[in-house]
């Protein structure tokens, strides 16, 4: 992620707040309670968004390790086409026993 996305992100976070504060003392709450509320609902949507963080990181679901499984298959992948069909075939073999 780069730094400006990090900042835009942030920036649409802060007005998604305002949106909700306005929405609800549209809807009649006064404005200690529609603060507390639209914090409320910010606060939850940051808990679930650390939560579906914690899921991916525990089962190594990021871009990262995505990125390192594709080169690791790639690299060997380049491996195999560089050895002779005996070279596999005694590869084979050995992995066998």
């Amino acid at each position: 992620m780069r730094r400006i996305d990090a900042i835009l992100i942030a920036f649409a976070v802060f007005v998604a707040g305002g949106i909700i504060y306005i929405i609800f003392q549209y809807l009649g709450f006064d404005a200690y309670d529609a603060g507390i509320w639209s914090q409320v609902l910010l606060v939850l949507g940051l808990i679930g968004w650390v939560v579906t963080y914690l899921f991916r990181v525990f089962t190594n679901n990021m871009t990262y390790h995505k990125q390192v499984k594709d080169y690791d298959d790639a690299f060997f992948a380049k491996q195999l086409e560089k050895m002779s069909p005996e070279e596999i075939e005694k590869l084979m073999a050995e992995k066998d026993s």
